[in-house]
Parts: C-alpha cells; structure tokens; sequence
C-alpha cells in the first residue's frame, strides 16, 4: 500500500468531502480516502499494483477539486456584465449606515449555480 496527499484548495465544503470519497473510493486499488475541508487536503491509501498516483490525480483533476476555483471578485461597481445575456451583481458597503447590503438572485435552471461547486456539472431540469 502507498498514500498519496493532494493540495486541494476547491475542497472548501463537508459536502465536498463526501464527495471526494464517493469519487475516489470507487477506483479499483483505492482502499481508504482521508479529505478535510477545514485543512484543504485530500490524502488516498491505494495499492500501486491496481492503480497509479496519477490516475488519481487526473480523476481531483476532472471532477474540479484541485486548483483554484475561477471566482469573479468585487470590482466597486453595482453591476458588471461578464456575458452577452449574463450580470454578476455586486454587493454594496453603504457609507451612511456602515453595513453591506445583500440581495437574492432566481438562478435558471439550465445554467451552473451562481457559486462554484466542484464536481458538480450544470443544473438539470426534472420534466414532470
């Protein structure tokens, strides 16, 4: 048996976690996966003779949890168009009342979610 220890700073969530552990225990030669959110590690005990360090690592890879996360970041303004049909709203520190102002936005359901969730592909419509 060898371990392997991966970097993973898209695994921010205990979703993730349980996630990453469905995904990789499911690899034949995988025997044990250890992940945390809270230290952004992902740590897998494998057998070399059924499966490599690199396999492993091209499955984090594909499923988005290794690398950074593309984020857009405030820029100062109200409303930023990132697309031809497509706005990212921006929050707002208001002077007068000291405080950040939030807001809800109705996301469709053919598109990802507004915040970035690694291994989790675009949003499906269920007909009924």
């Amino acid at each position: 048996m060898e371990t392997i220890t991966f970097e993973a700073p898209a695994l921010y969530g205990d979703h993730h976690v349980s996630e990453v552990r469905r995904i990789l225990l499911e690899l034949t030669g995988v025997s044990d996966v250890y992940a945390s959110s809270a230290f952004q590690t992902i740590e897998v005990a494998f057998d070399p003779a059924k499966i490599k360090g690199e396999q492993i690592e091209a499955r984090l890879q594909e499923a988005g949890y290794l690398g950074e996360i593309p984020m857009l970041v405030e820029a100062g303004i109200a409303v930023e168009k990132v697309g031809d049909d497509q706005f990212f709203r921006h929050t707002a520190s208001y002077e007068t009342v000291k405080t950040t102002v939030s807001f809800a936005q109705r996301v469709d359901h053919d598109a990802r979610p507004l915040w970035p969730c690694p291994g989790m592909g675009p949003v499906k419509k269920i007909d009924e």
